[in-house]
């Protein structure tokens, strides 16, 4: 009788832990489950992306997790989570690298598990990819470069092809601020009298922004405009230049086009920032996870449409 008890016990147990293993890695019904996993959720820009992902996620009828580290210059922490979500078995991993070259050990292992990886906003590092032999699906993302290029186009004009001009970089060896740092450098060549006096990192962070254009301005008072490689750091320019008691006479570029961004370009406290289109990366991003996930071709990347902001069309709403 006591054997039996045990037996009846054993199956029940085994019963419910195989039930709740189940719900985890299939959600809901037995769903795909896809990850998402972004550079941060505190910003704009990511929470866009996480929107467009959640509606396409719904629209497909997938399970969608989405995880993030605090800060985006925690690379350590996304890899954390990357490894996390690989151990647990997901469908299919989306990932905004915080860094190019450090996701690459992460995609090797997410291979070697036949989880399909897509890549979003900011490429991976092709010489260590190419390297570890690892591989992507696709990438999804705007074209950066250019978009540095346009930025750098606008204040070359914006100054009357005469000027000082400094510049918040992102994170030092980051693809996405590194793009966008050599096409604003590539758009002033065309015109010698701008000068770039300063340009320093605040690793996309609105307290570095400040922080860093208010010793930029101490160190440059003569400085006439500020290209900031994203809007938060463009905002914290901002309001170092409101505490210097400058608003208006330093043309201030950002990049993201946040909706915070587009009523300081309404109020004249920023002049212009690039649009790129967030909401469309993430739901592009699950959708071609979902196709990867039947069988399906992709293609190897999509590049998505980018525009500049400014006083004119800013009221027309977010990304």
């Amino acid at each position: 009788m006591k054997k039996g008890l045990v037996l009846v016990l054993l199956a029940a147990l085994c019963l419910g832990g195989c039930q709740r293993g189940g719900g985890e890695a299939g959600g809901g019904g037995g769903r795909q489950r896809i990850a998402l996993v972004m550079k941060t959720a505190n910003n704009p820009f990511f929470i866009e992306m996480q929107k467009g992902a959640e509606e396409a996620a719904k629209r497909l009828n997938v399970e969608l997790v989405v995880q993030a580290a605090e800060r985006e210059v925690d690379v350590e922490k996304q890899m954390q989570i990357v490894e996390n979500l690989i151990q647990t078995h997901v469908s299919a991993l989306c990932v905004t690298p915080s860094g190019s070259r450090e996701i690459v050990p992460a995609i090797d292992k997410a291979n070697k598990a036949n989880i399909p990886v897509v890549i979003v906003d900011t490429r991976v590092d092709a010489k260590a990819l190419s390297e570890s032999g690892g591989k992507v699906a696709t990438f999804i993302g705007s074209d950066n470069y250019e978009g540095g290029k346009i930025a750098g186009e606008f204040l070359a004009k914006k100054l009357g092809g005469k000027g000082k001009v400094a510049v918040l970089e992102g994170i030092p060896g980051h693809e996405t601020g590194d793009s966008r740092l050599r096409g604003f450098r590539e758009a002033l060549k065309a015109t010698p009298g701008v000068e770039i006096v300063a340009s320093q990192t605040a690793n996309w962070e609105r307290d570095q922004g400040f922080n860093v254009f208010q010793n930029i301005l101490q160190s440059h008072p003569d400085v006439q405009a500020v290209f900031a490689c994203s809007d938060l750091m463009a905002l914290g320019a901002v309001e170092a230049i409101a505490a210097a008691k400058k608003t208006g006479q330093i043309a201030v570029v950002g990049f993201d086009a946040t909706s915070e961004a587009r009523d300081a370009i309404q109020k004249g406290t920023m002049d212009a920032s690039v649009a790129q289109s967030p909401a469309q990366m993430g739901a592009l991003a699950v959708e071609n996870a979902v196709k990867l996930l039947k069988g399906e071709q992709v293609n190897p990347e999509f590049v998505v449409p980018i525009k500049l902001i400014t006083k004119e069309n800013a009221a027309e709403g977010s990304k």
